[in-house]
């Protein structure tokens, strides 16, 4: 199951992230960088970093200088996330690319790997709101609330599971099929972003 894996990946990248819990701090994928996995535990770990500055750059006090400097990190982390996610898809295309595809086949508009993307921002998500669940700081009600919403999480997390394995397997079968396209941003292209191309004039 394709899902298991995702899971296993992100957990593994999250609880190492953690041991430093540092927003510098390079991962050491100890992946093959042909194996899927590799790719798992890149995309998951730019997303972890990334949790960890949006929750930097809302402090009421940070310096305006240094919440620019976050946001234009941010800005770079984005698009190495959606490299990431192009990559992951071209490797299931590559992995399928002799299924006979069925005259029915239908078109999912999800890719998978924007499914896993959104697999890996859940497994954030549980993480941190099982933290909320243990903290000593806080009164009964905060715990109370924080374990309804991660029991929601949990459902979700089931959910998602089954949909990206259900698309796996459709695809495998050739009862559906992929297609790709580059996501295309433009904030970040000199030549597509109007501030940054009157800039250069």
């Amino acid at each position: 199951m394709v899902s298991k894996i995702c899971l296993q990946v992100f957990e593994k990248s999250i609880l190492d992230y953690h041991v430093f819990d540092d927003i510098s701090k390079q991962s050491n994928n100890p992946y093959n960088k042909n194996q899927l996995e590799f790719l798992l535990y890149q995309k998951n770990w730019i997303d972890t970093v990334q949790w960890h500055l949006e929750d930097i750059i809302r402090d009421p006090k940070i310096d305006p200088v240094e919440a620019l400097k976050i946001k234009r990190t941010i800005d770079l982390s984005n698009q190495k996330r959606t490299d990431l996610v192009e990559y992951i898809d071209s490797y299931f295309l590559e992995k399928n690319k002799n299924v006979k595809i069925q005259n029915n086949a239908s078109f999912n508009s999800e890719s998978p790997a924007w499914a896993i993307d959104r697999l890996s921002i859940l497994a954030l998500k549980i993480f941190h709101m099982k933290q909320e669940t243990e903290r000593t700081d806080v009164d009964q009600s905060h715990i109370y609330n924080c374990k309804k919403k991660l029991a929601v999480l949990n459902e979700q997390n089931k959910d998602l599971c089954t949909a990206i394995d259900e698309l796996m397997d459709d695809i495998q079968n050739g009862k559906k099929y992929m297609k790709t396209y580059k996501q295309m941003k433009m904030y970040n292209d000199e030549d597509l972003n109007p501030v940054l191309y009157k800039t250069k004039k």
